[in-house]
């Protein structure tokens, strides 16, 4: 991930980008997010049928790929450690939403999405 990183940066700075402004960075993260968005528009499909449409994946995988490059910019700019935001983003969410809560729950079942709410909106309550 180190060596991602160090190849963004190079990348912005030989075109001169390395003083972009954060916020414009994070309006083209949200703007190449909707983008991702958008290969779902008007339907739902399960992760096997995302996974056998080849068209759908690669279409997935150019967007994603710009979502990610504009997040590793914004992070390689504002000098974050990008493992380590990760690794301490995971281990929050571990403690938050316990993986015996989740395990044997269907995902296409609401009991899945009301636990998930009534965690969410607990925090919440507590400002977290």
């Amino acid at each position: 991930m180190k060596q991602m990183e160090q190849d963004i940066l190079e990348h912005l700075t030989e075109r001169s980008w390395h003083r972009l402004r954060p916020g414009d960075i994070a309006k083209s993260i949200s703007i190449e997010s909707a983008e991702l968005l958008e290969v779902f528009q008007w339907d739902n499909p399960t992760l096997d049928e995302v996974k056998a449409d080849e068209k759908r994946t690669e279409a997935l995988r150019k967007e994603l790929a710009d979502v990610l490059i504009y997040c590793f910019e914004m992070a390689a700019l504002l000098e974050i450690d990008v493992e380590e935001a990760m690794r301490a983003k995971l281990e929050k969410v571990k403690q938050k939403y316990p993986a015996k809560l989740f395990k044997d729950l269907d995902p296409d079942h609401q009991g899945t999405h009301d636990i998930y709410w009534q965690i969410k909106r607990e925090h919440r309550q507590k400002g977290e």
